[in-house]
C-alpha cells in the first residue's frame, strides 16, 4: 500500500558527514538495526492477536506507526472520518468474527472516533484503537494537536472504565509485553471488548530490549453447573413458557430452534435477534420492541406464558419498552454473558438469572430437558403485509420499497442486510423477514446517525462480500464513506429512503402533538454525489422502478447508491417509541391514527 519506510543505515564518510546537520541525525549501529521498534512491535502483536484490518485516518503524530503498519501483513484502510472507521470496524468484526483495529492521529483523531467506539462498547464488539499522543517532553508547551492531561482528560479516554475494557498510554517499549498478554486475556474473554492503547510521537520509534510473548486468543466457554441447569428445568416445566431471543443469542440457532419445537414454546426476538429463531416458523410470534409486531401483544394476551426464558438481550427500551405486559406471572429466567444484566430492565420482575455463553447453556439444558412427544400449537403470527404498487403516485411509499427489498435482496440474494437508525430501522425490522441468523444488523443501544451508512464499508470488506444499508437521507448528508468504498472497490450498497427531513423527529413531533420544530431538508441529489466519488447510482422516483434499481445495485461490483425518493407522509411503524416519548416527558399524545404496533393498543 505504501513504500517501505524501513531506513536502511549507509557507510557515511567524514566528508560527507560534514555535510550533515548532525543535530537531526541519528547514527545507528548495525545491532541497533536488527531491534524492533515499538510501532513494528506494534503491528506484529496484532497481527499475533488475530487483527487482520486497520481502518483509520492518519496524521503526522501516527506516522511511524501508520508505516509499521502499513509494511506489515494487516491490511490498512484509510477512511475519511475516524468516527466512520469506527462504526466500520464494528460492523467488520459482526461480518467477519475477528477483532478489529482503529488507527487515529492525536487530539481531533481520537475525539471523532469516541463516538463509533462508545457503540462498539455497546454493540459487543472487538477492537483496539490505536492513537498517538503528544510525547512527554512536549506537554504543556502548546504543541500541535497537544494531546496530553494539559487538553483532554485523562479519565475515561486514557484510562479503563465505560468506554474502555482496557486503556493505557504507552511510556516505555518496556510495557508492551504486559499490553500483548493483557489484550489477548481481553479478547479471549466472552462478550465485547475495547481497548485503547495511546502511544506518544517519540516512543513510536525507540527500540524493544526484549520480543513479545506468545499469546493465544481462543475464547473461553461460560457454562452454569448442573445445578443450576436443574434448576431452570424446574421453572420451565411449571407451566408454557416463552423463548425471548437476542443479539447475545446469535451463536446458538439450532439449539434454540430444538427446544422450540421440544416444547412447544413460543418464540419472539429483539430487534438484534431477527433471523436466528426462522421469521417464517410457525412458533415465531413476532419482533418486540422498536419496530416489532403486534402479534406479540396478540399471543400474550391471548396465551399468556406462565414464564419467559429470555436469551441474551438486556431487555432494554427499543427492545421492550419497559412494557408491565410483557413480564409473565412468574417472571423470567434469564441467560445472559453479562451477570449484570439479568434483573435490570425490569427489576420488579421475579428473575432467575443465569451467567452463561447462551449456546452452552441451550446445550446442558436440552441434556436434562425432558423429551416429549412434538407438540404442535397454534400461535399469532406476524402478518405479511401486501401493498400494491401505484403506478400513479409520483412518490414511492416506504412498505412498497420494503417489500422489494425483502424479495431482491434478502430472498434473493445471500447480501447483509443493516438498517440506519430512525425510520430506516423501524420499516426494515417491521416489514423485513429473515430465516438465518447474521443476516440482519441493527444498532439498539447507541443507536447513532452515521452507524450503519459508514458500517456497510466494514461489513462488506469483512465478508468479502456484497453488504446493503438501508438508510435515510439525513444518516447520509452526516457522514458516509462513499469515497473509502471507491477506494478499496468495496461491494457496498446504500438505499437512501429521501424524504428531505429527518422524518422519525418530523413524525414524532407530530405524534406528541408539539410544533414549530424544523427538520426539513434542503433537496439533495445522492447519484450526483455517489457518481461525483467514483461511484455508480441511479434514483427511483417511481415505484415501478423500484425492482431494476435494486437488480441492478445487486449485480454491480462497484459501489452502487440507490436513492429512492419516498413519500414523508407515510407514518413509520414507531408508536411504541413515540409511546415511550410520551411517558418520559410527561407530554398528552396527539390522537393521530397509526398503523399497529407492539405495545400499544387500539
Amino acid at each position: 500500500m505504501t513504500q517501505n519506510s524501513t531506513q536502511k543505515t549507509a557507510s557515511i564518510t567524514t566528508d560527507s558527514r560534514q555535510a550533515l546537520d548532525l543535530t537531526t541525525f541519528e547514527y545507528q549501529s548495525p545491532d541497533e538495526e536488527k531491534q524492533e521498534s515499538v510501532a513494528g512491535a506494534i503491528a506484529k502483536m496484532l497481527e499475533n492477536l488475530g487483527i487482520a484490518y486497520a481502518f483509520g485516518v492518519p496524521g503526522g503524530a501516527m506516522a511511524s506507526l501508520w508505516g509499521a503498519m502499513s509494511n506489515s501483513d494487516l491490511a490498512v484502510i484509510h477512511f475519511r472520518h475516524e468516527g466512520g472507521a469506527a462504526f466500520a470496524a464494528t460492523e467488520a468484526y459482526f461480518a467477519g468474527g475477528s477483532p478489529v483495529a482503529v488507527f487515529t492521529t492525536a487530539g481531533p483523531g481520537i475525539t471523532n472516533s469516541l463516538t463509533g467506539l462508545f457503540a462498539a462498547r455497546g454493540e459487543g464488539a472487538k477492537i483496539i484503537l490505536l492513537s498517538a499522543c503528544t510525547s512527554a517532553s512536549q506537554r504543556g508547551r502548546w504543541a500541535i494537536q497537544e494531546t496530553s492531561a494539559f487538553t483532554l482528560p485523562s479519565s475515561g479516554i486514557f484510562t479503563s472504565g465505560t468506554l474502555f475494557n482496557f486503556a493505557a498510554i504507552v511510556e516505555s517499549a518496556d510495557q508492551l509485553p504486559q499490553i500483548s498478554r493483557k489484550l489477548a486475556l481481553g479478547l479471549s474473554q466472552p462478550g465485547g471488548f475495547i481497548a485503547h492503547l495511546s502511544i506518544p510521537t517519540g516512543i513510536q520509534t525507540t527500540k524493544l530490549n526484549t520480543s513479545l510473548p506468545e499469546v493465544s486468543v481462543a475464547e473461553t466457554c461460560s457454562t452454569p453447573n448442573e445445578e443450576t441447569i436443574a434448576k431452570c428445568v424446574q421453572l420451565l416445566s411449571e407451566g408454557r413458557f416463552a423463548i425471548w431471543v437476542g443479539f447475545g443469542a446469535r451463536g446458538a440457532a439450532d439449539e434454540i430452534r430444538q427446544l422450540a419445537e421440544r416444547t412447544g414454546a413460543a418464540v419472539m426476538c429483539s430487534p438484534r435477534g431477527k433471523g436466528i429463531f426462522p421469521e417464517n416458523h410457525p412458533q415465531f410470534v413476532g419482533v418486540t420492541g422498536l419496530g416489532g409486531h403486534g402479534s406479540v401483544m396478540q399471543y400474550l394476551r391471548e396465551q399468556p406464558p406462565v414464564r419467559t426464558l429470555v436469551l441474551g438481550t438486556r431487555l432494554g427500551e427499543p427492545t421492550s419498552f419497559w412494557s408491565e405486559a410483557m413480564v409473565p406471572p412468574r417472571g423470567f429466567v434469564h441467560v445472559d454473558i453479562d451477570p449484570e444484566v439479568p434483573g435490570v430492565a425490569f427489576p420488579h420482575a421475579e428473575t432467575f438469572p443465569v451467567q452463561s455463553d447462551v449456546k452452552a447453556f441451550l446445550k446442558a439444558l436440552l441434556k436434562q430437558f425432558p423429551k416429549r412427544p412434538a407438540i404442535t400449537v397454534s400461535l399469532p403470527n406476524p402478518d405479511i403485509e401486501v401493498v400494491a404498487k401505484d403506478t400513479v403516485s409520483k412518490l414511492v411509499r416506504p412498505a412498497v420499497l420494503m417489500d422489494a427489498i425483502q424479495r431482491i435482496i434478502v430472498e434473493g440474494s445471500d447480501a447483509l442486510v443493516l438498517a440506519e437508525s430512525g425510520n430506516s430501522f423501524t420499516w426494515s425490522t417491521h416489514m423485513l423477514r429473515f430465516t438465518q441468523p447474521n443476516r440482519y444488523r441493527v444498532s439498539t443501544g447507541v443507536g447513532s446517525m452515521g452507524h450503519t451508512v459508514t458500517g456497510v464499508v466494514g461489513a462488506a470488506i469483512a465478508r468479502e462480500g456484497k453488504a446493503v444499508a438501508i438508510v435515510g437521507d439525513g444518516s447520509m448528508l452526516m457522514n458516509n464513506e462513499i469515497s473509502t468504498a471507491v477506494k478499496y472497490r468495496v461491494a457496498a450498497v446504500w438505499v437512501v429512503l429521501n424524504d428531505a427531513r429527518y422524518n422519525m423527529c418530523h413524525q414524532g413531533m407530530a405524534m406528541l402533538g408539539m410544533t414549530g420544530a424544523d427538520a426539513l431538508l434542503p433537496p439533495t441529489d445522492f447519484v450526483a454525489i455517489a457518481r461525483g466519488m467514483g461511484a455508480d447510482g441511479i434514483r427511483v422516483q417511481s415505484e415501478s422502478e423500484i425492482e431494476a434499481a435494486l437488480e441492478r445495485a445487486i449485480a454491480s461490483t462497484n459501489p452502487f447508491v440507490i436513492d429512492v425518493i419516498i413519500d414523508p407522509n407515510c407514518p413509520a411503524p414507531s408508536q411504541g417509541r413515540n409511546k415511550s416519548l410520551l411517558v418520559a416527558q410527561g407530554v398528552k399524545s396527539n390522537p393521530a391514527k397509526q398503523i399497529s404496533f407492539p405495545l400499544v393498543e387500539g
